[in-house]
């Protein structure tokens, strides 16, 4: 298993803890059914990623990653507005969401400047 895999794989079973002590109610529902969505794709589609077939199959996926990191950071930030008895638990949360969206978009960043540099076709 990749580092990355790991470090993804390790956010999303956090949140997933997390998400069981947030009270039900449907406000609350609704938010953490969004953010397991968004954040257990970030691991999946890095996992996709890994074995994609060619150049631009990795791309894609690590462009979605990123924008599902970006999602979960958004609805974490909700949850911390939402239930302040959760505040330290959620907090490292988002911020393993915001550092995320960055290496993610920093290795899109890396590929789009790679293709630049090589003059390689979009």
């Amino acid at each position: 298993m990749y580092p990355l895999e790991e470090r993804t794989y390790k956010f999303s079973k956090n949140i997933i803890t997390i998400c069981q002590k947030i009270p039900n109610s449907q406000i609350n529902n609704n938010i953490t059914n969004q953010l397991v969505r968004s954040v257990t794709s970030v691991g999946a589609n890095y996992r996709e990623a890994n074995g994609a077939i060619s150049r631009l199959d990795f791309r894609n996926k690590i462009h979605i990653c990123k924008k599902e990191a970006h999602e979960s950071h958004y609805w974490l930030n909700l949850l911390l507005d939402s239930n302040e008895h959760l505040r330290d638990k959620i907090r490292p949360l988002a911020k393993e969401a915001e550092e995320l969206t960055l290496i993610f978009g920093e290795i899109v960043s890396i590929m789009k400047s790679s293709k630049d540099k090589f003059n390689i076709q979009k």
